[in-house]
Parts: C-alpha cells; structure tokens; sequence
C-alpha cells in the first residue's frame, strides 16, 4: 500500500498520554513534517474544555475535517507527516484512515495519565477531564492499521519502538539511529 504514498502516523491516545512529546520526537528523528492536532481546535472547543466541559461528536466534526484535510494533502502530494490527535472513537478515526494512515495509539494507565495531566500547566485540558476521556475511547481494533505503544516509558524509548515497529528509516544525521540507505525504503506497513 505504500509504495507509491509514504504515510501519515496520527498519534492518538486521551490528553496525557504524550502525543506531542512523542510526535516531536519522530519527527526530528524522520525529518517528517508535525502538525500539533490541538493546535487546529476551533476556539469554542478550547473554550469548552477550559471550562471543564468534555467535547461532543457535534464539537468535534468540524476539527476532525480540518485534521483529514491534513491528512489528504500530505497523502496526494506523498508528503510522510505525523499529527497528533486524540481520534479517542472509531467513527473519529473512520474520518482520517481514508488516505494512507497509520494509528499509533499511546496507552497508559489511569494513574499514570492522571498524574501527567496534574503537573502540566500550558494546556487548556484539564484534569477534571480525564474520566470522560478515558470513558469515551474505543482503542483501535485488529481491523484498523495500528500499533499500541505503551506510554509508561521515556517517550524517546516509545519514540523508538515505533520506529522499529513500523519499519522507518530516521533522516540521517538526526539521531544515533544512523543513515538511511538511499535505496531503502523508508517505511514498511505494520503487522498488526
């Protein structure tokens, strides 16, 4: 399937669970373009979430098109890129899996998530939103292109099973991962 696209990874998981620092990581490493799903909110959403008050379907379609619409560029032009993004339901992610996609959910315990969102202070998610967060996520099924990577570790060490997992070639001179060979292909699908 990705011969001729390289693929775009939407790093999924509730708030907490390190999407943007893991996504970060990637990036650099792949010299891959990163695009910060939060980032694209309308602002009524990030309004409605720093007052305490969880997203529905309703908030969340007009987002979700604009993440697809990311997505769709990056895979007509055959551009690779990560974005992040919750994508905490399956219809959500019914809406991005169109064009060349790879899941990558991060998971972790409540606790652990919880004590994340508590010591985070540049975020408008806040902590009293983490049990409708984990009460609304349906994690990927066999059925769906997507790894499950757990978050209880550095995000370099996730960072870098991804990349093993899914096959990638880091850009070279990016980390100590080493060169690519320029015959190489840069991706291989996942077994999932």
């Amino acid at each position: 399937m990705f011969e001729n696209q390289r693929p775009v990874l939407v790093i999924m998981g509730i708030s907490g669970s390190g999407k943007s620092t893991v996504a970060g990581i990637l990036a650099g490493q792949l010299g891959w373009d990163l695009e910060e799903g939060d980032d694209l909110h309308p602002q009524e959403n990030i309004d409605k979430m720093s007052s305490g008050e969880p997203l529905n379907d309703e908030d969340r379609a007009p987002w979700l098109d604009t993440i697809s619409s990311w997505i769709i560029e990056h895979s007509m032009a055959g551009v690779p890129g990560i974005i992040t993004c919750s994508a905490l339901k399956r219809r959500y992610r019914d809406v991005l899996r169109e064009h060349n996609v790879i899941f990558v959910h991060l998971t972790g315990s409540k606790d652990l998530i919880g004590r994340r969102l508590a010591t985070r202070h540049d975020h408008y998610m806040p902590t009293s939103l983490l049990d409708s967060q984990v009460d609304a996520l349906e994690p990927p099924e066999s059925d769906e292109n997507a790894i499950t990577i757990d978050a209880g570790r550095k995000p370099a060490e996730e960072a870098a099973e991804i990349v093993r997992r899914l096959g990638l070639t880091p850009s070279p001179g990016s980390s100590s991962f080493g060169a690519r060979d320029p015959g190489q292909s840069s991706v291989a699908r996942p077994a999932v």
